[in-house]
């Protein structure tokens, strides 16, 4: 019997099994290769190490990093690129080496350190994962280690400032996006009919950018855009991660979420509505019902009516 393969891994939201680009790698080439996973999400009650995430537990080691994660799997006869031939691993290594030194910084700007999108996304999402105090030293730590390997990688001469690097990791970030979807064209995945690793990589690189509502999202406008890339996106999450927790497919509860949300709203403007007109109708003059004139005979009519009754 195969020992049992516990991952720990950020969570998921916006429709997506996990928000966390690496620990979405792993999850995505642990369906494709069918590797029986029990996956352990990060909540404010996990007490173990978080700066490596994912990390992947067996009976006799711990491995974390997702190439040293999706290595692990191989060696346990979990191939997803068994199919595949030499020129084609060659291009899976050197697109998957493009994916981290063009689109990785992207990446970890658009959620680290663009603060519109921290303070009001990534931070309140992750803190609210994590147990106090550490909800209020953690996110903040893990910022400064995206933006100090942003500037590790790309803050090299001539770019010298802060400003120099945001603009050129955003325009490689978009040349990279547009290689990627020249390379897969209208094929369903980048190597034929199955997902291999370079989907894996793709897809959780991507889906997180294009999934997750950000206040400032000049990249993923551009990705938008290239419908070949979310078509993959939305391919693989309907695929391989149709049924959530409660049954349900995570585009099916954005689905649900949305359409309640309107119906909140439309419940809310009603009641409005009806408190509006209440409030007219209490503050309108009211006018007392006018009482109809009684009609009173004269003595003659009185005797005439009188001596009608009383002949035959």
């Amino acid at each position: 019997m195969a020992a049992p393969l516990e991952l720990s891994c950020w969570g998921g939201g916006w429709g997506l099994p996990s928000v966390h680009s690496e620990s979405l790698v792993v999850l995505a080439y642990a369906k494709f290769s069918g590797a029986p996973l029990k996956v352990s999400v990060i909540d404010n009650t996990w007490r173990g190490p978080r700066g490596d995430v994912p990390i992947l537990t067996t009976e006799d080691s711990i491995v974390s990093q997702p190439a040293k994660i999706l290595n692990f799997l191989r060696k346990q006869k979990y191939n997803a690129d068994c199919e595949l031939s030499a020129k084609q691993g060659a291009d899976t290594l050197a697109y998957i080496a493009l994916l981290e030194e063009k689109l990785l910084p992207a990446v970890l700007h658009t959620f680290w350190v663009e603060n519109d999108n921290y303070f009001a996304v990534t931070k309140p999402w992750f803190a609210s994962r994590i147990p106090f105090p550490l909800s209020l030293i953690l996110p903040g730590r893990m910022s400064r280690g995206a933006l100090n390997r942003i500037l590790l990688t790309r803050g090299n001469p001539p770019l010298y400032h802060l400003q120099e690097v945001e603009a050129q990791i955003y325009r490689d970030a978009k040349e990279c996006l547009n290689l990627l979807s020249n390379r897969l064209g209208t094929s369903q995945f980048f190597f034929g009919d199955t997902p291999c690793t370079l989907d894996a990589y793709v897809f959780g690189f991507l889906a997180p950018l294009y999934k997750v509502r950000f206040p400032k999202v000049h990249l993923q406008e551009h990705l938008k855009q290239l419908s070949n890339l979310c078509r993959l996106c939305d391919d693989i999450l309907h695929c391989y991660f149709r049924r959530g927790p409660g049954g349900i497919s995570p585009a099916g509860q954005e689905m649900i979420d949305a359409n309640l949300q309107k119906l909140t709203q439309l419940v809310n403007k009603e009641s409005n509505l009806i408190e509006k007109m209440d409030d007219n109708l209490r503050q309108s003059p009211q006018l007392l019902p006018r009482k109809l004139p009684t009609l009173r005979l004269t003595p003659a009519e009185e005797e005439s009516s009188s001596l009608q009754r009383l002949s035959p």
